[in-house]
């Protein structure tokens, strides 16, 4: 029996591991909307966050409730002495039993603030788990935005690799011919080689940048990635001034949500501090039993002395200087914020500049200059030095339009992170 049992738990994990493999892939990606949509469920650090959040505010009611009552049981001559009956710990059977129930009862407010105080706990969590989402968001779009310009710099690597086997059978053809040198046909050879080397590194970080994103996703199982699309559109100018982006970094800022919260419980610590130096009030009621009757009731009030002032003021001081370091710790991190998001506008206004410069400028004449030189080297007009610097020219102007383009995403991608929200 034990062994058909094991057989047949052998066969189902067989069967469970085949249709996990023949399981069809899930094609996702090819804009960073849709891979943040998938991350926002999937990833596991995420919705550890979140769970966090919901645990902090699973603690607010609690925070606020009175504290267990108390039932104590006391049973009196349970020997018998006086009297012929021997030992017995039934309450008829024994001299007396007391029952006492009691209430302790917080001083006015202590309940009120220590719910607050909860409550405060629980918003820095909610900010915490946003400025975690906005974090993981911000590197996926990072990731995505350097994927497409690897992908893009792969394009054009290419395309400047045909062009330049181009050249270099033009120089191999004039050299046959009697027309040209030798070296110009070995330098040529020699360009190739070494833009096939760069071919190969980017399509390498091309791919470390897809590992990157399987990453960033939580390393989902029977997913394929698409390739980046096209990247996001950029915000128009007005909406990039530094007042406005200042305005929304101050309402929308998770980091600042986050200390705003601690501010709160540092304060209501402090006046939970202030509280404490009142005493906690506890009722009781407890009637004592004789035989088989209640014989008598008995009221019981009881309350804390506050003596320990020593301790109570070390207490107030330790609070005041926890609400201290909160604002200043709010007041720094306003700052860098503030500072961030001036440098990221500079460098996303200095790399929309430098696009609009090689669109418009540098690259439309580097591709009439190579072109010229081409036609003049053909013809025996030009020598292959000056064909070779206007190729370099061209493959400059597209890394550097590669490179703007991709600065500008990342420098967008920063600047949402420090407005809390996208543009």
């Amino acid at each position: 029996m034990t062994s058909r049992l094991v057989r047949l738990a052998a066969a189902l994990s067989v069967v469970a591991a085949t249709v996990h493999a023949q399981a069809p892939e899930q094609l996702i990606g090819g804009q960073v909307e849709l891979l943040l949509e998938f991350a926002r469920t999937r990833h596991p650090e995420f919705a550890a966050l979140r769970a966090e959040a919901e645990a902090a505010s699973a603690r607010i009611e609690p925070a606020g409730a009175l504290p267990d009552p108390v039932l104590r049981t006391e049973l009196r001559n349970v020997t018998n002495e006086g009297s012929d009956a021997s030992g017995n710990l039934l309450p008829p059977r024994i001299g007396s039993a007391r029952y006492a129930f009691s209430q302790s009862l917080p001083w006015f407010g202590k309940r009120d603030l220590r719910r607050e105080l909860a409550g405060a706990g629980a918003d820095e969590a909610q900010a915490k788990a946003r400025a975690g989402w906005i974090d993981l968001a911000t590197r996926i779009k990072l990731t995505y935005a350097q994927h497409h310009v690897h992908l893009t710099g792969i394009r054009y690597a290419k395309e400047n690799l045909d062009l330049m086997r181009r050249v270099a059978e033009i120089a191999r053809t004039r050299y046959a011919s009697g027309f040209g040198s030798q070296q110009d046909a070995l330098r040529a050879q020699s360009e190739i080689i070494a833009m096939e080397t760069d071919l190969v590194m980017l399509e390498g970080e091309s791919a470390q940048a897809s590992a990157r994103m399987r990453a960033l996703l939580g390393r989902p199982e029977n997913v394929k990635l698409r390739p980046p699309e096209k990247l996001r559109l950029l915000p128009p100018v007005a909406a990039l001034d530094m007042v406005a982006l200042e305005a929304r970094l101050r309402a929308n800022n998770p980091q600042l949500a986050a200390d705003d919260a601690r501010i709160v419980g540092a304060e209501k610590g402090r006046q939970l501090v202030e509280r404490n130096r009142y005493p906690d009030v506890t009722l009781g009621i407890a009637p004592t039993q004789i035989r088989n009757r209640v014989a008598e009731w008995e009221l019981m009030f009881e309350i804390n002395i506050p003596l320990q002032q020593d301790s109570r003021r070390a207490q107030a001081r330790e609070a005041e200087l926890n609400l201290e370091a909160a604002s200043l710790r709010r007041q720094g991190t306003l700052n860098e914020a503030l500072s961030e998001l001036s440098e990221r506008l500079a460098g996303l206004e200095v790399a929309r500049r430098l696009e609009m410069l090689v669109t418009n400028g540098l690259l439309p004449q580097a591709e009439l200059n190579l072109n010229a030189a081409l036609a003049a080297y053909e013809n025996g007009r030009a020598d292959f030095a000056a064909v070779l610097d206007a190729h370099r020219q061209l493959r400059r102007a597209r890394g550097e339009l590669v490179k703007a383009r991709g600065d500008q995403q990342m420098r967008l991608a920063e600047i949402e992170k420090m407005v809390g929200e996208d543009l």
